[in-house]
């Protein structure tokens, strides 16, 4: 048992008293109360509760069964996602690297054109220097 003397705001005193178990104390009740005796469950009860508890194990099996169903959807649908994705990167991978070779033949088809046109010209002017030539050493 334990009594508080002094109450002081920096410290507190306590005065501790034995008293040996066989005494009564004053806090404690006398006599300390015995749970009631259980009954024997009848065969109804027990069957009453083995049936309650199948069901709940039935509940339970049933509840994971769904869990997985549900995990197993969403694994699906992320990988049907990513698959998806995948598919579109490589179609526009394929569009981009089309169009990329599509330009790359109109310039080279516009560069070997300009070229022709350049040597037509150079042609054409080398010509016109061997008729200039001819037509001076002819009236010279």
């Amino acid at each position: 048992m334990v009594k508080s003397l002094n109450k002081r705001a920096s410290c507190q005193a306590f005065e501790v008293i034995l008293k040996s178990p066989t005494e009564p104390s004053p806090e404690r009740p006398q006599t300390l109360a015995l749970p009631p005796q259980k009954k024997e469950p009848s065969l109804g009860e027990l069957q009453r509760r083995l049936e309650a508890a199948e069901e709940r194990r039935k509940s339970q099996e049933k509840q994971v069964l769904k869990q997985l169903a549900e995990k197993r959807e969403r694994e699906k649908e992320v990988l049907n996602k990513a698959q998806e994705v995948n598919n579109n990167y490589s179609k526009m991978t394929e569009e981009k690297l089309h169009h990329k070779m599509e330009l790359n033949q109109e310039n080279r088809m516009a560069r070997l054109s300009a070229l022709k046109q350049r040597l037509r010209e150079k042609v054409s002017l080398s010509e016109v220097r061997k008729n200039k030539e001819l037509h001076t050493d002819l009236s010279g």
